[in-house]
């Protein structure tokens, strides 16, 4: 929807429940900047945070060229059959991201030892009224996601997400979303 600024992101389970959401600007890129960052921080506990970027960045590449592959047969997107928050998208209002360890969220990845990150992701939607829709999402159906939103932001033309932290006097992180201006280069 180019009005309202909103991509409608719809996901089905392994048990045909369909879950229909709209994503603002601000939330699909908080998506996208919050993955990339913590995705990063778990392959820092193995490897150089140059390693790790790298990692990350041939896995999306990995997963594009097998979407782009996929995508020639064009398989058409079965809808779901129940529909556990009704028919209608709910818009986000807002979404957490973060890495866990024994299914609590880490607040400081830095006192966390290597093995010790659960593998799944724990992302928050948070809904009108209060409230929260917890997914816990494996890496490659994370990164799948990301490279789809990435995909849907650039059609929309909003630009990067640029991930800034910063530190509270608590020393928590806190997150920021900053865009830049979409600009090509031929």
């Amino acid at each position: 929807m180019p009005k309202e600024d909103r991509i409608l992101f719809r996901f089905n389970t392994q048990s045909q429940e369909e879950y229909r959401f709209w994503f603002t600007r601000r939330t699909t890129l908080f998506i996208l900047a919050a993955t990339t960052h913590l995705l990063s921080k778990k392959l820092e506990q193995t490897h150089s945070s140059d390693a790790a970027k790298a990692m990350n960045d041939f896995e999306k590449e990995a997963i594009l060229e097998t979407a782009k592959n996929e995508n020639s047969a064009a398989q058409a997107y079965e809808s779901g059959v129940n529909f556990p928050l009704g028919f209608d998208p709910i818009l986000v209002m807002d979404v957490t991201c973060a890495l866990t360890k024994d299914g609590e969220k880490l607040v400081h990845i830095s006192d966390v030892h290597e093995g010790e990150i659960d593998p799944d992701l724990s992302m928050d939607f948070v809904l009108p009224g209060g409230a929260n829709l917890n997914l816990k999402l494996p890496p490659n159906t994370l990164q799948m996601m990301c490279v789809l939103l990435g995909q849907l932001r650039l059609q929309a033309g909003w630009g990067e997400a640029l991930l800034q932290t910063k530190n509270s006097p608590s020393e928590e992180q806190n997150f920021e979303v900053k865009t830049s201006k979409n600009i090509s280069i031929h």
